[in-house]
């Protein structure tokens, strides 16, 4: 199925305006107005651009949401890094 690049934009959107948000299929089609075939070709389609991302119950959120994130960790000073490696 061919999906409207205008239906992926407004999904697209729908995700970086609320941040966090997770939606089943049905509510996706139920917020964009869309039917189940088409909601799938979009997901899908989402997917494989890696936007998205299936969490394992089921919903489906903004693949950069879905990941762990980086944890911030000090350098050593270079001074400190002298001494020790003196």
């Amino acid at each position: 199925m061919t999906v409207p690049q205008d239906i992926v934009e407004r999904v697209r959107s729908e995700y970086l305006e609320m941040p966090g948000m997770r939606l089943t299929p049905r509510q996706l089609q139920r917020l964009c107005g869309i039917g189940p075939s088409l909601c799938d070709a979009v997901l899908e389609t989402m997917l494989e651009s890696r936007f998205l991302a299936v969490r394992p119950d089921g919903t489906y959120v903004r693949a950069s949401e879905g990941l762990p994130q980086p944890r911030m960790v000090k350098a050593a000073s270079r001074q400190h890094h002298r001494a020790v490696a003196s």
